[in-house]
């Protein structure tokens, strides 16, 4: 099972990448990083697709915003308070957040969706989107590539010790998870003062 995956990727690699890249990305950057450090795929070829995924999958997000309203009226209810943080970010750092955006845990596809909402510029959005995908493909494809063969001897590890690793990631994101909502709970507390006062 594991060969006819491993099969799998090397034939059609580029094309998980790119469909990785929209939907969220990082560890699919990594993916290309060390195929590409093995040999089963171009680093150049990859760079391109996964900025190219990343860049189409927030300009998705972003219309979505523009033109299915309804949608993000749908959305809203399970995701108010994300939304809230979102136009928040937005009002208070402007074009920047676009920028790193893609870097913010939880946050990869609202932002878009709430700029979205507003009356932003479609054409600057996709401007800074552009380099901003092409800058966090880069950042993560060509240091995976780089230590290629030290993350293959981790993922060897992993797999020989599962035991200790789950719990050890289950860690990592549920400690990223309560960081990242403890920010999220700050900020809304100070806009809340701000309309008390």
């Amino acid at each position: 099972m594991e060969h006819l995956f491993i099969e799998w990727l090397k034939e059609y690699g580029y094309i998980v990448l790119f469909a990785w890249s929209i939907l969220e990305g990082e560890l699919g950057l990594v993916m290309a990083g060390i195929m590409s450090h093995t040999g089963n795929m171009l680093l150049p070829v990859a760079l391109i697709i996964g900025a190219l995924g990343g860049f189409v999958g927030d300009q998705i997000y972003f219309y979505i915003g523009r033109f299915n309203k309804k949608y993000i009226h749908n959305k809203l209810r399970s995701q108010r308070r994300k939304f809230a943080i979102a136009h928040l970010l937005l009002k208070k750092y402007g074009w920047p957040l676009i920028f790193v955006q893609r870097y913010m845990y939880g946050m990869r596809t609202v932002i878009p969706m709430a700029i979205g909402l507003t009356k932003y510029s479609s054409r600057d959005f996709a401007i800074i989107n552009f380099v901003s995908a092409v800058f966090w493909a880069t950042m993560t494809i060509i240091p995976a590539f780089y230590f290629g063969e030290e993350l293959l001897k981790v993922l060897a590890w992993i797999k020989s010790h599962w035991y200790f690793a789950i719990p050890l990631v289950i860690a990592i994101i549920g400690s990223i998870s309560f960081i990242f909502n403890r920010i999220e709970k700050n900020l809304l507390e100070k806009r809340n003062d701000r309309q008390t006062r």
